[in-house]
């Protein structure tokens, strides 16, 4: 009988064994499965904007006879730049703007041909972006473009990493290339550094600056805050977050201030010293910008495509502002009870994430690059899928909803990939907005799963 009983359980241990090994198997192959599902995918992407998405534009420009010249956001800063520093021009002047059109556009926009773009390019950057730009003036453009496209790229798969530490989320090498490469091969991502958006670096000085307030390092991270004001609509909000942060342990995080403080002074007093009056400038840029783009949030477009058809332009205007103070007001509650939070916590990184989804959904601008900012809240959400997929049927539903948005990019630019080589290349052009399908719904379910996953940890913090 014990002899019968041995045999039996070194059955069941063999079998065990059995079992284990292909599991552990498939957990060894899933990152490299992954990576590369994430070449497929980023390749496809590429594909879809170069051969397709821009041949469309192309096309359409011939025949409309629209201006396209180098399509690069770098141009009007660098332009701007050069003729402040070496010949001492205002760069927010109508002269310039009209000179910046030249090289942007290949001509200056004529208000009498109806195709012609709305936007003017007009320098409507503060005045210290020059402060970064100024290595550059002296370059020849199309060699800064090369150098430019090359570093957008880099700093965007550098922040993925940066990411991944203020999460501290101890992923293995190949894990970390597949989520640069998914992140390089999103569109919001092809499409900044295709077009040279400086969002992209602004999202890396974010990223940067989260890393080192999340490693200690509080006067560094408040230095590279203050530099990603050269965007401020996309800054401020996360400034006035980690400055409340700060203030709320005033002792032992009062570099961050000071070092934020400081080096804002420094950008404001030296753009006074070579433009003086500059902010006066820029404040009517601004405003002349809105004026001719009529830029919206994605709150605004959203309600727009749902009720557009049934009421008049203000009415969608002011219900999506009346959304985006509620989206502040709520987020401000729940950021009020992390205030005091370490960056070890969980929730610190969880907060910051939250409040990027939050820019990008009330900022008045409606672009698909700016939507790199949602990378700390899609990183988060994906460590945190046990979490969601171990609630509710609600709370499944919910995160397999945002996981097919997200995704959705990429099974419709491998669609129309292959359509273009299996089908047709006049197939595959008449798709062309088929990855657009969910640019505007990403944003507000990440917030939408990002929000709800803060306001619910919470309790289990108190």
């Amino acid at each position: 009988m014990a002899r019968r009983a041995r045999e039996f359980a070194g059955d069941s241990v063999t079998l065990l064994r059995s079992k284990r090994r292909p599991q552990g198997l498939h957990k060894r192959w899933q990152p490299v499965v992954g990576l590369l599902l994430a070449v497929v995918a980023a390749a496809s992407m590429w594909f879809y904007v170069i051969g397709i998405l821009r041949a469309r534009q192309v096309a359409e420009a011939e025949v409309k006879q629209i201006p396209r010249g180098n399509l690069s956001d770098l141009y009007p800063r660098w332009l701007g730049t050069r003729e402040l520093l070496l010949h001492h021009r205002d760069p927010y002047s109508r002269e310039v703007t009209l000179e910046i059109q030249e090289g942007y556009y290949g001509r200056r926009l004529d208000a009498a041909r109806p195709n012609d773009p709305k936007d003017q390019q007009g320098f409507a950057y503060p005045a210290y972006v020059v402060f970064l730009l100024a290595p550059f003036v002296g370059l020849p453009f199309p060699a800064l473009m090369i150098a430019f496209y090359w570093l957008l790229a880099l700093l965007t798969a550098g922040s993925v990493w940066l990411w991944l530490r203020v999460l501290r989320w101890p992923l293995p090498p190949i894990a970390v290339a597949a989520c640069i490469v998914f992140t390089l091969g999103s569109f919001p991502a092809v499409q900044g550094i295709k077009l040279q958006q400086l969002s992209l670096l602004v999202a890396a000085l974010l990223a940067g600056s989260a890393a080192c307030v999340a490693a200690g390092f509080l006067s560094f991270g408040g230095a590279l805050l203050a530099l990603a004001t050269i965007k401020p609509q996309l800054a401020w909000p996360l400034a006035a977050w980690l400055l409340l942060w700060a203030v709320s342990d005033w002792r032992s995080r009062r570099k961050f201030v000071f070092t934020f403080c400081v080096m804002t002074a420094l950008l404001l007093g030296g753009a006074e010293i070579v433009l003086p009056g500059w902010w006066r400038k820029f404040a009517a840029a601004i405003g002349e910008y809105h004026r001719y783009t009529q830029n919206q949030s994605v709150l605004e477009v959203s309600l727009n495509q749902f009720l557009g058809p049934l009421v008049s332009a203000s009415v969608v205007r002011a219900g999506g502002q009346m959304l985006a103070a509620i989206a502040v007001l709520a987020c401000s509650v729940v950021l009020w009870t992390a205030r005091r939070v370490e960056p070890e916590d969980p929730l610190f990184a969880s907060a910051m994430g939250l409040v990027l989804a939050l820019t990008v959904l009330v900022v008045p601008m409606y672009a698909p690059y700016n939507q790199v900012l949602l990378l700390p809240a899609i990183l988060l959400l994906v460590r945190q899928r046990a979490t969601f997929l171990s609630r509710s049927r609600w709370g499944r539903l919910a995160y397999g909803v945002g996981a097919f948005i997200l995704a959705w990019q990429w099974f419709a630019s491998l669609g129309l990939t292959a359509t273009y080589f299996l089908v047709s290349r006049a197939s595959a052009l008449q798709g062309w907005q088929w990855p657009f399908f969910a640019t505007f719904a990403l944003p507000l379910w990440v917030f939408a799963l990002i929000f709800f996953y803060v306001y619910r940890s919470q309790p289990e913090r108190e």
